[in-house]
């Protein structure tokens, strides 16, 4: 008799959930996204069984993923384990390692400078030593991808290099001890020799950028400086918050220095400039070309369009996307596209993407002759161009990236150079 209930307990039980599975499944498969995630999942396991070779299902997934957000837009994109680590040591501005900057010339590591204030140059590695043992293997014939897994390591490890010095008939071995390396976002701070204008270039926006800019003026003031050049030029971008702060030391409070719009609510955001910039009456000239993106072109637009400086350069690139950075279980990580960036006179500066082959090679820009568009009215400007006002009402152009008030091109080099330089013989 208590067999007999026990069954009718333990079949009402899987009845229960049968029926509760089928309904769940007729309301969830309403969802389109649940369809699209099952049919996904049949096509793989199919493969998984049927092909005709043995499959990696983690490769199959990563190139499927890849492949579907080349339809959105080209900075969604994933970022797979082992390079989430480059990733963010990029931005975080400081990696673990011997601390050198290196390039390969005909298969052998070259240094071409040794990190200020790292091992290597403590120890007095060179500028031009050639590294050709690691460890005591040899190093000729390595990959330029290899040669960080091989120097780079944990703060305290050990690597031992042997070094090929001009002049010196034997290898040098140095025995490094790994340390934290910065990775600086100011590539230069200077004065103009003879005059009250300071000089800064920045390399990119990364968690350091805001401090080392602040402490380059620091330098320049000391010196003397009235009047700035920021170079922008070739700055790829980075974090936003870093950008926003450097525009904040240019502009008195209660301006608008950037926002962005969002299909969701909470992805918008405005940010307003505060008081007590340092820089709020130095003049000031930003240098920017086509490779000045995303940040870069945050900091250029808004000051050029609350009138604080004078844009010259070229066309920056056009890259107005707000991504956002998602980690997953697995080590990998996705970028994803949330929002738009607007400069304060509503300009988006985000360039048309809808041929990315175009979009890459950076068609679409506005590109003018020396000298030219410091009124703003050229006439060889595309009319359909949005016209946009700047604080006093100066027009602006909109329609992708940042139109400088006064273009001047970038230098080119012949045919004879450029072979010079890819062959290593400036360095």
């Amino acid at each position: 008799m208590q067999r007999r209930i026990a069954f009718y307990v333990v079949s009402a039980i899987v009845l229960g959930i049968v029926i509760g599975s089928l309904v769940t499944s007729r309301v969830v498969s309403g969802d389109s996204i649940y369809d699209q995630v099952e049919k996904f999942s049949t096509i793989l396991n199919m493969a998984a069984k049927n092909y005709v070779e043995e499959v990696d299902t983690q490769k199959l997934t990563e190139a499927a993923i890849k492949g579907m957000l080349a339809e959105l837009d080209p900075h969604s994109v994933y970022i797979p384990p082992k390079e989430m680590k480059r990733v963010e040591e990029d931005f975080r501005g400081s990696f673990e390692g011997i601390g050198v900057e290196f390039d390969i010339i005909n298969d052998t590591i070259t240094i071409v400078s040794p990190i200020a204030g790292g091992p290597s140059e403590k120890l007095g590695i060179l500028p031009g030593d050639k590294i050709v043992k690691i460890d005591g293997e040899s190093a000729v014939g390595m990959t330029r991808e290899d040669v960080p897994k091989k120097l780079r390591g944990p703060k305290g490890t050990v690597v031992t290099v042997s070094i090929k010095r001009e002049g010196e008939p034997k290898l040098l071995d140095f025995v490094i001890t790994r340390d934290k390396i910065p990775l600086y976002s100011v590539s230069a701070t200077y004065m103009v020799p003879g005059t009250d204008i300071g000089y800064i270039s920045l390399n990119r926006f990364a968690a350091t950028t805001y401090k080392e800019f602040m402490d380059g003026i620091a330098k320049l003031r000391q010196q003397g400086m009235k009047r700035l050049v920021l170079d922008l030029r070739n700055n790829p971008g980075g974090y936003m918050d870093q950008a926003r702060l450097i525009a904040d030391e240019f502009i008195p409070a209660g301006y608008k220095i950037v926002y962005t719009k969002a299909r969701r609510p909470e992805f918008e955001e405005v940010y307003t400039s505060t008081s007590g910039g340092s820089l709020e009456k130095t003049p000031v000239v930003v240098l920017i070309n086509g490779g000045s993106a995303s940040a870069s072109e945050i900091v250029s637009g808004a000051l050029q369009d609350l009138d604080r400086g004078l844009i010259v350069g070229e066309t920056s690139f056009g890259k107005g996307l707000v991504q956002r950075q998602y980690e997953l279980g697995d080590g990998s990580g996705l970028r994803l596209t949330i929002a738009r960036y607007y400069t304060p006179s509503g300009r988006l500066i985000q360039r048309p993407y809808k041929d990315k082959d175009k979009y890459y090679r950076g068609e679409g820009r506005i590109e003018l002759d020396d000298a030219e568009n410091i009124t703003h009215e050229s006439e060889k400007v595309d009319s359909t161009r949005p016209v946009f006002r700047t604080l006093s009402g100066r027009k602006v152009f909109g329609g992708g990236g940042i139109t400088p008030d006064y273009f001047v091109k970038s230098d080119t080099i012949n045919s004879f150079s450029r072979q010079l330089r890819s062959k290593g013989v400036f360095f």
